[in-house]
This record gives structure tokens, sequence and C-alpha cells, in this order.
């Protein structure tokens, strides 16, 4: 323990669904909590979340601006291919409103919210962290704050991770890329407002998808790729295009790099640690990050408390631990699905036909609402195995 005292507990940095997240149940714990947001920027994202989450985050249903009934796949071939979700739905959040949400809900459990650019993080003895960050709050000025630990959720790109995580090194990402234009008023022939489009199509993602996701009045449409050379607005362009709503007014555009793999280390050793994208947790094949964010702020902000009760660095390395024993086995799953099917445009084709199997549907949408697999269904995933395997073989009677 410290003999020091320092102007708070914890210092997060970033205020997105991760950061946020931390922040609000660290505060709620009554520990003093600077929750740091660079610019109030809206990252590039779909907005798609599992219906679990409303529940295990006590999220207002209010907040949803949709509530997607199925999903169509569109392969290069543009054979479409509708997976139909029953009994539940998949939620589409707009970050421009839900992300400042969580962030008042942090401020309301007691954490102080600043307007600021990070800068540096130090420590200036062995258990207290100064971190350095431009105020944009009021006059831009240099400000430093001390804290027992600094959680770093600042993005694919984090700052505190390359600053304070050994042997930090890039993880694989690819940058998305989304226009926000206003939706149709009401269904037509190429949309729906409650139907998620997925276009795996090398035309237009050589490696990734696009996506047209309805968000009520407004309507996502984007792009992911790894390709240096790929231009993402070209893309989205096309897309607009094909999807009839290129004539749609543009709301708002955004990109940023998204991370596939999780880091194989989120804490220093000592009193810093990594949350959210700036720990790779985005899953593969999917994109998918926001509910992954939370959870990971959630598992990061009960290790801070134990933490700040015990003084011992070991209790950082829990979060890393929980959340891959818990997700890890999903993430190299996609991982391989990824590298797979996502390799060619013959491939795309057979993974688009795999699509319309029952077993493959029923499977997909319980494991991405509810974040598990029915045990009870072991029958069903033998048999999507079997046909995973004769897809990638080419031993099934698919169209190549």
């Amino acid at each position: 323990m410290s003999d020091r005292e320092t102007d708070y507990d914890v210092i997060v940095v970033g205020g997105g669904p991760s950061g946020a997240t931390a922040a609000h149940e660290i505060a709620l714990a009554g520990h003093k909590v600077l929750l740091l947001e660079r610019a109030f920027r809206i990252k590039p994202c779909g907005g798609a979340i599992p219906p679990c989450t409303l529940g295990e985050f006590d999220i207002p249903r209010s907040l949803l601006k949709a509530e997607i009934q199925s999903a169509r796949m569109i392969s290069p071939k543009a054979q479409k291919v509708d997976m139909p979700i029953e009994g539940t739905f998949v939620g589409m959040v707009d970050r421009d409103e839900f992300d400042p949400w969580l962030r008042l809900r942090a401020q309301r459990a007691g954490a102080d919210l600043e307007l600021a650019a990070f800068k540096k993080v130090e420590y200036i003895d062995k258990t207290t962290l100064r971190v350095t960050y431009v105020s944009k709050d009021e006059d831009t000025e240099t400000r430093t704050a001390t804290a027992r630990c600094v959680l770093g959720a600042d993005g694919a790109r984090s700052q505190v991770a390359r600053q304070g995580i050994p042997k930090h090194a890039d993880v694989p990402w690819v940058l998305a890329y989304h226009e926000i234009v206003e939706a149709p008023e009401a269904a037509t022939e190429d949309y729906d407002p409650e139907r998620c489009e997925v276009w795996y199509q090398g035309g237009l993602s050589p490696d990734f998808y696009a996506w047209v996701f309805p968000h009520g009045k407004s309507a996502s449409i984007g792009v992911g790729s790894a390709h240096k050379d790929f231009s993402a607005k070209k893309s989205v362009n096309e897309l607009r295009a094909i999807s009839g709503l290129d004539t749609a007014e543009t709301i708002r555009k955004e990109g940023a790099p998204i991370p596939m793999k999780p880091m194989k280390r989120w804490d220093d050793g000592k009193a810093l640690l990594v949350s959210g994208d700036a720990a790779g947790v985005v899953a593969p094949a999917s994109g998918e990050g926001i509910y992954y964010a939370m959870l990971c702020g959630r598992l990061s902000a009960d290790a801070i408390k134990n933490f700040l009760v015990t003084g011992k660095a070991s209790a950082l390395r829990a979060p890393r631990k929980r959340f891959m024993k818990l997700h890890g086995r999903t993430f190299f799953a996609l991982g391989l699905l990824q590298y797979f099917w996502y390799h060619s445009d013959k491939r795309r084709e057979q993974f688009v036909e795999m699509c319309k199997d029952e077993d493959v549907q029923i499977l997909t949408w319980q494991a991405y609402t509810q974040k598990k697999l029915v045990k009870k269904k072991k029958k069903e995933h033998l048999r999507v195995f079997i046909k995973d395997v004769a897809q990638l073989l080419g031993l099934s009677k698919t169209a190549a």
C-alpha cells in the first residue's frame, strides 16, 4: 500500500463502452474515479448488441434504435440467404447516444468526467501513477493527476498500452469505415428496417465483409479490411448504390481500426491495466465489440476493486484469465472461420450457402444472442462441424 495521497484511486483513459462501464462500477463501489474522454468522438460501429446485454448491464430497452428480426447474407454471386431470428432479436444502438449515456451513468455513480487528450502515464513511486493529459473542458491546458491504478480503455491503438504494457505488440486489426445515412421511411425492395445485411463479396471487402445495419431513423453502411491499399470510401459508395441508398442524406462519416485478436497480456504487473479494444477484445470474423468491451470493463472493474483493497498487483491478471475462460474458445473458432471462409470468393460463396442450413442458423443465433452454447445440443454441434468440414474440403453438393 502507498503512503502517498493521490488525486484519485483510479484514472480511466477512454470513455467508450469499456471505460465507461468500468468507471461506473468502480465509482459505484465508493472509489474516487477520473474518466478521461478524448473528444466525445463516435467510433465506426454497426451498433449491434445481443439482447443479453440489456439484463447483464442494466441497459434500458429505450436505447435500442431497432430490434432486428433477421440477417441477410449476400454472396459474391449475389445469392441471398435470410437467417430469421426465432424468439428473440438483435438490438441496434447508435453510439452517438449510447456512449454518452454510459458516461453519464458513470458520472451519476460519482466519477469525474473530463474532456481531455491523454499524453503520458508514468510511475512516480512504486505504487503511484501520474497521468499527463491536455484538458479541453475549458481553456486547453496540460494537466496532471495521480492515482493508485490506471485503466487504459483508449482503443485499438492504445497509447496507454504502448507506454505501459511490457512487450506490447500491435495486434492484427482491420480498418472499419461507415457512413450513417437517413433511412427510408418505409421498407423498400432493397432495405428492411428490421433486417441486417452482411455482404461477403471480395469486391466490397477482400478479407472481411461489408454491411447495411438499420438504426431506426438512420442506417449504418460500412466495410472493414486489413489491406492497406483498400479504399473503404469507394467500397461504401458502391454498397450505397447497390442498396439503393446512394441518394440518402449522409449524417456523418467515421473510421477507425478494429482489433482482431486479444493481447497476450493486459497488465504491467504493478498498477496498470488495459481493457476493451485496447486489450483486443473484438470478435474475429464478426467484428462484434460492444458486448465484449462492456464485459471486459466489468471484469477490469472487479479486478481493480480487489487491487485497491488488497494492494496485490496479481489481482490485475484476473480480467484476461476470466475473459479467455468465458470466450477464448469462441474467439479461436471465429478466428479460424475468418481465416478459412474469408480467404476467397469461392469460399465466401460456400460459406453463404452453408448459412441456409437450419442447424447453422439455430446455433449461430443462440450463441450470439445468449453468448453461450446449449450443451444439450451436442448432435447439432456435431452436424454443423461435419458440414463445415465438408464445405471446406469441397465434399458437399454445394455450388462452389
